[in-house]
């Protein structure tokens, strides 16, 4: 999940170069002129249309500026996931709780991630065989993901070739490749595959270089060597790039909106928002210039960009669990229709969120009676017996401190859950201790440690089973000691 800082990769960075993002629009749809109809608007309805519009894009923009953001390298960045397009990037080691970069990161996969551009030629992704829980869900620039190879969906121990085309391409594909139709020119990869502590990552490794991307033109004739990226000195380096959206003035978000639908284009159940656009002169395939409007319509796109954005933020503020009670999760993650308000909200507080049948992250700010946790109590999390959190791969607790970041403790344990040496209660409850100072030597298998200070909790559960995903079962609550 990926946060409103500047990466996460949830959090995880992945990308591609600037200089291919930026080619935006060179490749345009095909579309009939229709007359704008800003005469027959009302600066009402103008607004409305703005305000709309605003949302349903938000999304799009997004992505688009954290692929610029992130992806602004000539070469891979040795040890983590940023590099240039159409490779495969992995970090190699946990995150070090000292690093004060991305919040709420994972310490229970490696990441390995790429984007890629489809804008030249389809891409070979391969995927090797192996018995280890992995998913490398794609995410279209709309924030859907549209397909996730992996141990839920392609099974276990089964090596795959995959042929990534864009949504116009029409080409053969040759016979030993299944094809899989991206939404739109770019392409979103964020891999994890299960880690099993520090000791395992040379076999996690082994299956981290099994991931390959290949283009079309280069599958079948040996060892394939990536191009070096190119560096865009004109890319904002520094500021992240939710900040960089919410900063951006009416023309040039809708401006920007339109160069992007060329080579990203709609979805299917999108006709409704498209025909409400024409109505402003905004055309799929083409360009759009709002300074060529009247000024009651330019006004009114002013007004429509304020108060959407201020909507999308209150939505994601909602969506994140930011001052709530008790667990706060979603079930309805990653692939949105056209609820386009809750698809801007979850791209604004998580962006890159799995389809809740691959993983759910259940956050805690609260106790059982509603107040902040905070280091200076000591807690307790018991499952009943029966009642461990249902998932077909694996689950944990991980504590954060109030900026998101990795608490550093004595035992050097940021998280907790089913693939420790857990001990249980003689009646077969399980109980978790999160608290700052040891619980007795004899409870600390099943100590969480924290500071004393306020603190959050993440509770991951990877191919969480049914009961979960239809509501039968749900965290149990935190309780103060």
């Amino acid at each position: 999940m990926l946060k409103r800082r500047f990466a996460t990769l949830s959090a995880v960075a992945i990308l591609t170069t600037a200089s291919s993002l930026s080619a935006v629009g060179q490749d345009q749809r095909k579309a009939v002129n229709r007359p704008t109809q800003h005469a027959a608007l009302s600066e009402h309805e103008a607004y409305a249309i703005a305000k709309d519009a605003y949302v349903y894009a938000y999304p799009l923009m997004l992505t688009y500026a954290t692929l610029q953001r992130l992806s602004n390298f000539a070469e891979p960045r040795q040890g983590d996931t940023f590099g240039p397009p159409n490779q495969m990037h992995h970090a190699r080691a946990f995150p070090n709780p000292d690093d004060k970069i991305v919040i709420r990161e994972n310490v229970d996969t490696l990441y390995s991630a790429a984007t890629i551009d489809l804008k030249a030629e389809p891409m070979v992704l391969s995927v090797p065989a192996t018995d280890r829980y992995f998913l490398l869900p794609m995410l279209s620039l709309w924030s859907d993901v549209f397909a996730v190879p992996g141990t839920r969906t392609t099974g276990k121990n089964a090596a795959r070739s995959f042929l990534v085309v864009g949504p116009r391409w029409r080409g053969a594909a040759p016979a030993e490749l299944e094809v899989i139709r991206s939404p739109t020119r770019y392409v979103w990869i964020i891999g994890r595959t299960q880690t099993n502590g520090a000791a395992d990552y040379a076999n996690v490794h082994k299956v981290q270089d099994g991931f390959r991307l290949t283009p079309l033109s280069a599958w079948g004739r040996g060892a394939y060597v990536p191009p070096r990226g190119k560096v865009d000195p004109t890319i904002d380096m520094k500021t992240p790039p939710p900040m960089l959206v919410d900063r951006i003035d009416a023309a040039t978000y809708f401006n920007r909106f339109a160069e992007l639908l060329k080579d990203n284009p709609p979805n299917s159940v999108d006709y409704p928002t498209l025909h409400r656009l024409e109505r402003v002169g905004f055309q799929v395939g083409h360009g759009f210039n709002l300074a060529a409007a009247p000024e009651s319509i330019r006004q009114a796109f002013e007004r429509g960009l304020a108060d959407g954005r201020a909507l999308v933020l209150a939505e994601g503020t909602k969506a994140a669990g930011i001052g709530g009670k008790g667990w706060v999760y979603t079930l309805r993650s990653g692939a949105y229709g056209a609820d386009y308000l809750y698809r801007a909200a979850i791209a604004q507080c998580c962006l890159g969120e799995n389809l809740p049948q691959d993983a759910v992250y259940p956050a805690l700010s609260s106790d059982s009676e509603g107040r902040p946790l905070d280091g200076n109590s000591r807690y307790v999390l018991r499952f009943e017996k029966g009642k461990l959190p249902p998932v077909d791969a694996f689950w944990s607790l991980t504590a954060y401190d109030m900026e998101g970041y990795l608490i550093p403790n004595v035992l050097k344990r940021q998280a907790i859950g089913d693939r420790d040496n857990l001990v249980a209660n003689p009646d077969g409850s399980l109980d978790l201790y999160i608290q700052a100072d040891s619980p007795g030597q004899e409870k600390e298998a099943n100590w969480l440690p924290i500071a004393k200070a306020p603190f959050t909790l993440l509770m991951r559960l990877y191919s969480p089973r049914t009961e979960f995903l239809e509501g039968r079962w749900s965290p149990p609550p935190v309780a103060r000691q």
